[in-house]
């Protein structure tokens, strides 16, 4: 529904704050006039554009969750999840601070509007038209913030890399026994054998580094390879059995069929794995999707997006971007990585990578569970 017709079930009580949050000049008691003078002052694009520029960073997150959900409606605890994940300071957070409060500031703006009938009653819901806005004007103000460059000479395309590399550890594995130390991970000797195979390569993780929350093998696996295993494991395509790694049953059946993972088969993985430590991991994507079709710096992309990203431990926002996001998705192939005389490093989404990112969501509850 758009926001005439939220506009129209809604009570006069809330048209009433609404019209007094755009300091409308009309009747009040008049159910019609107040609809009428919100929906020519709300929607005007000066206006729009100027409460939304006018946004705390922590509004402009909450926002951006509610953007990257295909979903119109939230329930209560939904909302209350993502306020709370918008706030990224422990200093921020104080005693005062209620995640409600920023709920009923988007309902005093007509952004937010409750259910207007016996089903949806608890629901809180986004008018579409709305939404589409909210989009096209954050899009406007994130693109003035990226600096766009000509095609560099050099950049790094790893497409089909990954799937490749899928397939060759699974034959390795099918062809001789790999031993597991007693905390269940591959010894230094075989893995570095492994490592050796693959498309790219990656050095052993170094001694005392810390690693842990993007993947189950993330510990003592380096990070490309990580989640080759952890994709393996969790699609049982492998397993560790007797302190031994094994070929599955449905392992070897991809060996006998000569059959590759899709990029969006291991797409749909990465965000279920990763946005464990990064919840906002999806809406990032989607704005890549969307801002990055042309070269961009690599900086302006860090400096952008890691406002919307929390540190997770001793992982700080802009490493989180680029290593973790930017990083692991050139690897699957989404986007390119180059090098420019002038910027220096640069990237540019694939087209194989739109059509992945696009055609992919993966619902808030729906994650993997590491053990």
């Amino acid at each position: 529904m758009n926001l005439a017709d939220m506009l129209s079930y809604a009570d006069i009580h809330d048209l009433g704050r609404i019209a007094h949050t755009y300091e409308c000049e009309c009747n009040g008691h008049s159910k019609n006039e107040l609809i009428q003078s919100i929906l020519s002052t709300a929607m005007r694009k000066d206006i729009f554009e100027k409460h939304i520029q006018n946004l705390s960073l922590e509004n402009i997150r909450f926002l951006n969750a509610l953007l990257s959900d295909p979903r119109n409606s939230f329930s209560m605890e939904e909302l209350i999840a993502r306020a709370q994940q918008s706030r990224f300071q422990k200093e921020e957070t104080s005693e005062d601070w209620n995640p409600r409060d920023m709920i009923l500031k988007f309902k005093k703006l007509g952004w937010l509007f409750n259910g207007y009938s016996q089903q949806t009653k608890y629901l809180f819901h986004v008018p579409a038209d709305l939404k589409r806005r909210f989009g096209d004007v954050l899009a406007q103000q994130f693109k003035q913030a990226l600096v766009k460059t000509e095609e560099p000479t050099v950049y790094r395309d790893e497409q089909l890399l990954l799937a490749d590399d899928i397939f060759i550890f699974l034959t390795a594995v099918g062809q001789q026994e790999m031993p597991l130390t007693a905390e269940g991970f591959m010894y230094k000797r075989q893995l570095g054998q492994i490592l050796s195979l693959l498309s790219v390569q990656e050095g052993l993780v170094a001694k005392g580094t810390w690693r842990f929350g993007y993947g189950r093998m993330f510990k003592e696996y380096p990070n490309r390879f990580s989640l080759i295993y952890d994709y393996c494991y969790y699609h049982e395509l492998i397993s560790e059995q007797g302190m031994v790694l094994h070929l599955t049953e449905t392992g070897k059946e991809r060996l006998v069929e000569g059959k590759k993972e899709t990029i969006t088969d291991i797409y749909k993985f990465w965000l279920r794995l990763y946005k464990n430590p990064i919840p906002s991991l999806q809406s990032i994507s989607l704005w890549l999707d969307r801002l990055c079709d042309q070269w961009v710096t690599m900086a302006s992309v860090v400096d952008l997006f890691s406002q919307l990203v929390k540190p997770f431990y001793y992982d700080g926002s802009e490493s989180i971007v680029e290593q973790r996001i930017l990083q692991m998705m050139m690897h699957m192939g989404l986007i390119r990585i180059g090098e420019d005389h002038t910027h220096g490093v640069v990237i540019q989404v694939t087209k194989i990578g739109s059509r992945v990112i696009r055609g992919i969501h993966i619902a808030e509850e729906d994650k993997v569970v590491l053990f």
